[in-house]
Order: C-alpha cells, then structure tokens, then sequence
C-alpha cells in the first residue's frame, strides 16, 4: 500500500520516503494447507485460528481447488472459526462465513489466548493455526501447554524486495540524519532491514541514528519485533491502523522528537 501511504503523510504535511521491506510470496509448498484439507473433511478440526485476512482468503482459495465449496461449508460447521481481528473477519464475511469468536484489539497473540480461555479449554482439541509472514511461536506454545494439539498453517512468507536499491539508499539517508520519523509497519520489515545493514556493515551506524528520530510501530506484533531487535518504539497508535499510524505521528512528532533529542 505505498501509493496509500504516501497519500497519508502528504495529507498531513510530511514529506515521503517510502520503499519496499518486503516482497510477499505464496509458499512453494502448500502441503500444510492441504494437509488441513484433509484433517478437516475427513476427521474434522475443532477451533479454525485465523491471523490474517490475505492468508484466510487464500487458505480457502486453496481448499476449493480440492474440494466442493458446499463440503468445505460443512466441514466448517463443527469447527468454531476464530478471526483475529477485523480483516480475517472481512474475508469470512466475503466468503458467506462468520468467525464463532472474533479477537479484540491490539489483537496479539496474548489476545488471542485470553479470548480462547474465556471461551473454553483447548485441552485436548485439534486446533489449527492460519499463520502469516513470520511464525508465531508465542502462540503455538501457549496453545500446546493448554493441551491442544496444535497444527499450524502456513500460507505466505516474506521475501526481501528483488531490487534492494531503494530500501539501501533511504537506509543511507536515516544513518545521514535525513530522516526525523521511521514509521513501522510490519514485523518483517524490521528483520528485512537487519538483514540488509548486517550485509552492508552498517548496524551500528544505524542503531546510533536511531537514537536522534522518531520510531513509530503501528501495533503490538510489530513492537515486540522491534523490542527483539533492540529498536526504540517511540510511539504506538491507538489503533492499529495505517491511517492512525500516520496521523498521530503528525500531531506529536515534533514534541516526542524535542524531548527524546
């Protein structure tokens, strides 16, 4: 969503510097997904975990490449479909299904397990888990110490962009100084941008200008990477929106910048 974003920060009076982090990549090998297939028409699945709604969509676009969708449907109907948030809600919505419970925000994993022992034990139940981008062991260990039996799905993952030229020169530019807000939108991003200053050398130069701007995570997922990569998070929005993000970092970054300086 580049052209969104760009369209945001002008709106509110930035000046854009956006480039790509990530590159996504349907998985070479769908035997997970497909393997759920087979669990769920065959033996069933007891709780359905939902992360994302991209990975909804295509879990389902996969499944019906196999499979009648009237069988799928009911296949579903012994299964309680949990939705992260809104967007996996959306494509259930879009697909004529409704999730049997649907997770609160900031929607992180910890979220996830209260909405979960709020509902029922998991003791026991064949749970399965639409993962996205990066895994989330988190969730998996708590799930399995619950006593679930625990399948994970995954659906997509993240690639470096094909041309690392742009991230490396608006890198350049925030090691330069020339950069006052770096706005985080996606916990991938900030494992691809290690990996590009760990290539280049340039780590340490980054972490110190780091220290003279404003970092802004849009949500909980993305700060706990942040906090793993030793990030600051100078703010975190509200909500976990794009828009939010933007507009908030417009109406305190001069003031968080002053007294972080």
């Amino acid at each position: 969503m580049a052209a969104e974003m760009v369209r945001l920060i002008e709106r509110f009076g930035g000046r854009p510097l956006v480039c790509p982090a990530l590159r996504e990549l349907p998985l070479d090998d769908n035997s997970a997904a497909l393997q759920f297939g087979v669990q769920l028409m065959a033996e069933g699945v007891d709780l359905l975990i939902l992360l994302t709604g991209v990975g909804t969509t295509a879990l389902f676009d996969l499944l019906k490449t196999r499979y009648p969708w009237s069988s799928i449907v009911a296949a579903l109907e012994q299964t309680a479909i949990v939705a992260r948030g809104p967007k996996p809600v959306a494509a259930l919505k879009a697909l004529g299904l409704r999730p049997a419970l649907t997770v609160p925000e900031p929607n992180t994993w910890v979220d996830v397990i209260s909405t979960l022992d709020e509902y029922r034990p998991v003791t026991g139940l064949r749970v399965v888990v639409q993962e996205y981008g990066l895994s989330n062991p988190e969730l998996l260990d708590a799930l399995k110490n619950r006593g679930a039996d625990v399948y994970s799905v995954p659906i997509y993952r993240w690639a470096l962009p094909a041309d690392l030229a742009p991230l490396r020169q608006a890198l350049d530019r925030v090691i330069a100084g020339k950069v006052n807000v770096m706005l985080i939108t996606n916990a991938a991003q900030v494992e691809h941008v290690m990996q590009v200053l760990e290539r280049d050398g340039k780590v340490e130069p980054f972490r110190a200008a780091l220290k003279k701007m404003l970092v802004a995570s849009i949500g909980p997922t993305a700060s706990e990477q942040l906090r793993q990569r030793d990030w600051p998070i100078d703010l975190q929005p509200l909500h976990s929106k794009m828009g939010v993000l933007v507009k908030e970092a417009s109406e305190r970054a001069r003031t968080l910048l002053e007294r972080k300086r």
